[in-house]
């Protein structure tokens, strides 16, 4: 009798062992079943990207390195090194664009531009700020983040700005600094 349990016990033993190993070498499959790579479908580096519209150039975009992750069910294109932008108007008038890192959501028409972004219009008004968003549907830039606007008339600092990319419409909240006036 006693033997007989012995055997019992090895063979429960070698049983649950074979069970735990058979289930942890089918869950590591569903596991990688599971898993998808997040990977980018391209990747370029030192880009220069000209678009147009009606053969005429509305921006020049380059970046050190581009990654394109349009193989997702949301797609991106991102700028791990930086941009440096033109966008021109009608008038062919530019504003200049730079920042330590991009982020353009295909769906949505936004870019998340961050880390020293600063943005100059060719009559000389320059904006810094550490985040900006810009929509290119609406032409608008916007940020909730501090931000430092400079033109001929002086300086103002402020925490929330929105934009035309003209610079021509300007609403900023919570603003302090010197601006000369016209009065």
């Amino acid at each position: 009798m006693n033997l007989s349990k012995r055997y019992t016990i090895a063979a429960v033993t070698v049983f649950t062992v074979t069970l735990f190993f058979g289930c942890e070498s089918n869950f590591k499959e569903v596991q990688k079943i599971n898993f998808s790579e997040f990977v980018p479908g391209s990747d370029a580096d030192t880009v220069d990207i000209k678009y147009t519209d009606s053969g005429r150039i509305t921006g020049v975009l380059k970046s050190p390195k581009m990654l394109d992750y349009s193989n997702l069910d949301f797609p991106f294109t991102e700028f791990p090194k930086g941009i440096d932008v033109t966008l021109y108007d009608k008038n062919q008038k530019r504003t200049f664009i730079r920042s330590n890192y991009a982020v353009s959501y295909k769906p949505t028409g936004i870019i998340d531009l961050q880390g020293k972004v600063r943005i100059t219009s060719e009559e000389g008004q320059m904006l810094e700020t550490e985040q900006l968003y810009f929509d290119q549907n609406n032409e608008w830039f916007y940020t909730e983040r501090k931000f430092k606007l400079t033109d001929a008339k002086g300086s103002s600092n402020g925490q929330g700005i929105d934009f035309s990319k003209d610079f021509k419409v300007i609403n900023s909240q919570r603003v302090s600094g010197e601006i000369e006036s016209d009065e």
